[in-house]
């Protein structure tokens, strides 16, 4: 949508060829449509089609929960998940909940006149601050996410300076699903707190297979501090980030997971 291509051209961080393309009339990467256990959504799908689009209210309402506290109307009705991943910001909203739920990323390419493509896990194509690993001369065309089985939860919170058009200082997805009083499947990912966003591996483990209770919690927030490697900058001490990881994990859980 060139939301944030027009900003950084404009403020010199990066720099870009004399042309740029616009593709937002290819329909084709446009929508969401089940897989048969998969959903494919367009890399041109914007944040309003997130908040409307029938298929994500059913099977996976936190993408639209997440798109609702993303920016503003006017921004949601342009900015893309295509541009929002390929932006590859640590604070970018909807590579946390994506990541959580074990997302793929589809970059297809023609190099000697047959179209290849590859498929990436999300958690692994955004390498570093603004750096990813989209290729010169491949193209970004779907994000496939495996449908959550029946009974799952999840939750996204993001804490910023201001109630509206905040970069998140911290953000937080947690999915996953309590069977028999015990948390298992959960999935659990941050971001604004290391140079990418970044699975929380050891809160996982804290979490999965113990019961639902504010002990294992409490373990899964203490477990959680091996996962982020926050900064100081203008925006937030690297203290304040972890404290608020710690509060977003245990709101989610609390809240979403009943306990």
């Amino acid at each position: 949508g060139g939301t944030d291509v027009l900003l950084q051209a404009a403020a010199g961080t990066r720099v870009y060829a004399p042309t740029l393309m616009n593709i937002r009339r290819l329909a084709d990467l446009r929508g969401v449509r089940l897989d048969g256990e998969t959903l494919r959504i367009g890399a041109l799908t914007t944040m309003t089609d997130l908040l409307a689009d029938a298929i994500i209210q059913k099977h996976c309402l936190i993408l639209s929960e997440t798109a609702d506290q993303f920016g503003s109307p006017q921004i949601r009705n342009m900015a893309s998940i295509g541009g929002n991943i390929c932006n590859a910001s640590p604070a970018g909203d909807l590579l946390v909940p994506l990541i959580a739920l074990g997302a793929e990323v589809e970059l297809v390419s023609k190099p000697d006149g047959a179209i290849e493509t590859r498929r990436v896990p999300l958690q692994d194509f955004v390498t570093g601050p603004g750096t990813s690993d989209l290729r010169e001369n491949e193209m970004l065309t779907f994000v496939t996410v495996p449908l959550p089985p029946a009974g799952a939860r999840g939750a996204f919170r993001k804490f910023g300076p201001r109630p509206a058009l905040e970069i998140a200082i911290a953000a937080v997805a947690v999915t996953g699903q309590i069977e028999g009083g015990n948390f298992t499947q959960m999935r659990v990912a941050y971001g604004a707190v290391a140079p990418r966003p970044v699975r929380g591996r050891t809160a996982e483990a804290a979490l999965e297979g113990k019961p639902a209770t504010t002990e294992t919690i409490a373990a899964a927030l203490a477990a959680a501090e091996a996962d982020i490697s926050p900064i100081n900058d203008v925006r937030a001490s690297q203290w304040y980030r972890r404290h608020l990881t710690r509060v977003l994990t245990q709101e989610i859980l609390a809240d979403v997971f009943g306990t």
